[in-house]
Formats: structure tokens, C-alpha cells, sequence
């Protein structure tokens, strides 16, 4: 069976910092991208970063760049997602998703990701 657990959001203040964690079970982890996306009440879900499978290519929102970073540990088969100068518009639900294929063009289309971890609630307060 497939499994994405996220983990590691929490309340912080504007400007700090949290680390995200994907682990994953159930597949072949090394076979898959793994994106983390984004979700604020009354808005769409939206794509913040991802890792490709094997070469490590990373992608991220251009809201994010600079201040976030993704990374995976293949043998933990878990992905993170580093957040840094963390300010209230990042507040949301994030989730970690796998996909079979990633672009530079495709990363961030919610609807090619197959399997999706639980969320994890992001605050921050200003």
C-alpha cells in the first residue's frame, strides 16, 4: 500500500524557519518524483517545489525560490521541504505528492500527481 505521512508544520512567526518532512512506504521511492503543494482556505491547490526522481532536478514557485528548499534522502525514502523567512501568505496546508514524470513545464499541475500524504498545517503569524 501506498503511503505519503507529512510532517514537521507548526505556528511560527514571520521570518522563521520550519522543515517539512515526506516519508514515504508502500513503492519504489527512487522511481518517483515528489512534489509538496500548497492549499490556503477559499484558494486552489498550488505547486511550491518538487524533486525529480534519480537526478535531483528541483522546481519551485517563484514565490518560494530563494527561501525554500527541497531535498530527499533516498535511503530514509523521504523528501523535505526546508522553508526559510517564512511570512503569513505562506500559510497554508501543505501536502507532498508522487508522480511518475516531471517537467520543467508540468511540475506544478496538481491533477499528474497519483498519490497525496495527509497535509500538514503551516502558520505564520505576523
Amino acid at each position: 500500500e501506498v503511503q505519503l505521512v507529512d510532517s514537521g508544520g507548526g505556528l511560527v512567526q514571520a521570518g522563521g524557519s520550519l522543515r517539512l518532512s515526506c516519508a514515504a512506504s508502500g513503492f519504489t521511492f527512487d522511481d518517483y518524483a515528489i512534489g509538496w503543494f500548497r492549499q490556503a482556505p477559499g484558494k486552489e491547490r498550488e505547486g511550491v517545489s518538487c524533486i525529480s526522481r534519480r537526478d535531483g532536478m528541483t522546481y519551485y514557485a517563484d514565490s518560494v525560490k530563494g527561501r525554500f528548499t527541497i531535498s530527499r534522502d533516498d535511503a530514509k525514502n523521504t523528501v523535505y521541504l526546508k522553508m526559510n523567512s517564512l511570512n503569513p501568505e505562506d500559510t497554508a496546508v501543505y501536502y507532498c505528492a508522487t508522480t511518475s514524470f516531471v517537467s520543467e513545464h508540468s511540475w506544478s499541475e496538481h491533477w499528474k500527481y497519483d498519490y497525496w500524504g495527509q497535509g500538514t498545517q503551516v502558520t505564520v503569524s505576523s
